[in-house]
Parts: C-alpha cells; structure tokens; sequence
C-alpha cells in the first residue's frame, strides 16, 4: 500500500484513492460520500480538491485531495476494526508529515535570516577585503542550508505520475499476460524502495528523479516470468 499521506505545495494531504484502498471501500464510494458530506461549503473547499490523475494505463480521472479536517469529518463515520485502526494510524502520519514539514520551514528561515545578516554586515563593512570575507562565509552557509533543503525534498504529484508511467511503460513491454503483470508491477515498486531506501515511490527525492527513471528503463526481473 502506498503512503497514507504526502506533502504537496506545502500541504500534508491524503486522497481518496488511498481512503478506498485504506478501508476497503470502492473509490466511486468514497467520491460519493465526499459530495454528499453535510459540512459547510468554506469547510468543503478548504479541506477537499478534485483533481484529474492517471492512471498505469494513461486513463484519467478525478480524485479528491484531502486536508486533516476534511478525513476526520469523512471516516467518523466509518466502523469496525480495522478502520479504527487506520484512523489512528492516519492521524499518526499526518503529524509526522507536519512535523518534517514545520522542519523543511526551520530550514529556509535560517537560509532568509543568514542572507539578511549578511547584507547587514556587508552594509557595515568598511574595507573590500572585510566584504569578501562576509560573502564567503556566509555564501558557505547558505550552500549548506540549500543541501540540506534538497535533500528533503521529495517527488510532486506530477514526477509520481512521471514515474509511475515509467514503471506501467517497462512492465506493459516486458510481459503481455494480464495474470502476470501485478506480480512484475509489485516486485519492481518492492526494489524501487530498496534502491533509493524509501518506504514508498513517492519519497524518492526530487534530485533522484532521472536516476530512478533509468533504473526503471533498465531493470529486469530477478525471476523468470511464468
């Protein structure tokens, strides 16, 4: 199962494809139960975004994007074990999610208040040599903080569906019984992981893109197809 929650635009949100496969649920359920949410119409629009994906076979359709609020207000009313299960595990990985995103914040506002302090000791230098010196340190840092930023950040909705097409590409030309496919499909996502050392395809980072896009071009199977 994919990850319950991601961030995009500097928001942790879930969908309502991962709500249907989360508690067992067909997805057009879950769309219906979305538009027919008894909830105001400022609440709805904060907390949900239709949008179009495709999927492994190049067919688009929509999906709901869905804040915090907005899945505490759709599940409250789903039942059973497993789905109090999953609520809190969903509760559990959107404040993980907020948290290295409140991180990812910390980072770019040291970056904004290192280049602040220099234009204020540049202002106050008095001598060329004290100026150069004042941009090399601080240009040093702020190289620092910019790695450090890149290295958090992970693939869009757009690079996902990039290497998900990547990955429905090489499995669709490798092996042309429907039976077989999901096992391929399955084993390639399972060395994804393992190659860039992720939990899911959509926490490879941004700067791996390409990388994992030609491991996908070049991979084969580790068993023969039967």
């Amino acid at each position: 199962m994919n990850q319950l929650v991601f961030i995009q635009n500097g928001s942790v949100l879930t969908d309502s494809l991962t709500v249907a496969a989360v508690f067992e649920k067909q997805h057009k359920d879950v769309m219906r139960d979305i538009r027919n949410l008894e909830c105001s119409e400022e609440f709805n629009r904060r907390n949900f975004a239709l949008v179009d994906y495709t999927d492994v076979r190049n067919r688009v359709y929509n999906k709901y994007l869905i804040k915090r609020d907005g899945l505490a207000f759709l599940v409250m009313g789903y039942t059973g074990k497993t789905a109090s299960e999953y609520k809190e595990k969903f509760i559990l990985k959107f404040n993980e999610m907020e948290e290295q995103l409140r991180n990812k914040v910390h980072v770019l506002d040291e970056r904004t208040s290192l280049i602040q302090s220099m234009k204020l000791t540049i202002e106050t230098a008095e001598r060329q040599d004290q100026i150069q010196e004042v941009v090399n340190t601080h240009s040093v840092k702020i190289s620092e903080l910019e790695t450090k930023v890149e290295e958090q950040i992970t693939l869009t909705s757009g690079e996902q569906r990039r290497l998900q097409k990547a990955v429905a590409i090489k499995i669709y030309a490798l092996e042309s019984d429907p039976a077989v496919r999901p096992r391929l499909f399955k084993e390639l996502h399972r060395e994804i992981k393992d190659r860039f050392g992720v939990s899911s395809y959509k926490d490879v980072k941004q700067k791996e893109l390409q990388s994992a896009i030609r491991y996908v071009e070049n991979w084969v199977p580790r068993k023969a197809v039967i």
